[in-house]
């Protein structure tokens, strides 16, 4: 047994008990953790509480069938990630077709075998893990990203910091059963014209910010990769912060410096003392090798210019 796989979730989604047995059994002798959901409705509120690394999803089942599942499994930002495997006696075209189309990315037909079960389920696991790493590093190195399908905008896999600024920038607007918002499949439909649309930005502003989205790479039929990036009060400061290892005050006094603020105006927005700021800046001229408030406000604005590109 494999001592990695205790940290593998797997959800089983069926409604005949013997099916459910069987593979809780086999799949918890051979080392993962299992969760079981003998309905549709049961297993989205698994997924949404738990999110499991993979799904084992019955594509038959009274009231809401698999493929329904699947199809809110994948219009949910933060459950569209999960891998999910249907399990069916059906195998006549339209059915492969529809559990695809639903979102799935293998099917087993019944009765199973579990030693077959496995063995997709490891080779999945395996090209889930790569995948997250992938997005894992874009989000280390300060990038939020989404993949998308071409043909549909739909959202085929996104970073966790991309998840989080489409919760916060977007969700209000989303339209129910699509992911998301109208404006965004406007511009993805403008992005397919070619010229200079291809290389313009979707901008979706709030009244904390904005949030852009940027074409990174759209010459793929597979999918097209698009870099997110907020711009917002917080996120300049945190970035202050992160580029010229200051404190949290002093990231904040540099932010207003660089919107050319006087330390009485500063200490003002802040709450503290004209003194206090005077402190905080002669820090910061330190930390960032100049002696003038205008040197310190030129050199934070070109760096933070230079990260959004």
């Amino acid at each position: 047994m494999s001592n990695h796989l205790q940290d593998v979730v797997v959800l089983i989604v069926d409604d005949i008990p013997e099916t459910l047995a069987l593979l809780h059994d086999s799949l918890v002798e051979s080392g993962y953790t299992v969760l079981i959901a003998n309905n549709g409705q049961r297993a989205l509120e698994i997924s949404r509480k738990v999110t499991p690394d993979i799904i084992l999803l019955d594509a038959v089942m009274p009231e809401m069938d698999g493929f329904e599942v699947c199809r809110h499994l994948k219009n949910d930002l933060n459950t569209r990630h999960i891998p999910v495997i249907f399990m069916t006696g059906l195998t006549e075209p339209e059915h492969v077709v529809a559990g695809f189309t639903s979102g799935g990315i293998d099917y087993v037909t019944k009765p199973l075998s579990p030693i077959e079960v496995i063995a997709r389920l490891n080779t999945h696991l395996r090209n889930s893990r790569v995948l997250n790493q992938t997005q894992g590093a874009l989000d280390t190195f300060g990038q939020a990203a989404i993949a998308v399908l071409p043909a549909t905008g739909k959202i085929i896999w996104q970073t966790p910091m991309a998840r989080s600024l489409i919760t916060q920038y977007m969700e209000s607007t989303t339209v129910p059963n699509s992911g998301m918002p109208d404006i965004f499949h406007q511009w993805i439909d403008q992005l397919h014209l070619g010229g200079e649309n291809r290389l313009r930005p979707l901008i979706v502003q709030c009244p904390t910010g904005r949030l852009i989205f940027n074409p990174a790479d759209i010459h793929s039929q597979e999918q097209w990769l698009i870099i997110l990036r907020e711009e917002s009060e917080t996120a300049q400061i945190e970035a202050l912060k992160a580029i010229f290892n200051l404190t949290n005050r002093e990231s904040e006094v540099l932010h207003w410096l660089i919107l050319g603020k006087t330390d009485k105006s500063i200490s003002e927005i802040l709450g503290t003392s004209p003194r206090t700021i005077n402190k905080h800046t002669e820090h910061i001229f330190v930390k960032l090798g100049v002696e003038t408030r205008t040197a310190a406000a030129s050199l934070a604005s070109n760096k933070l210019h230079a990260i959004r590109g």
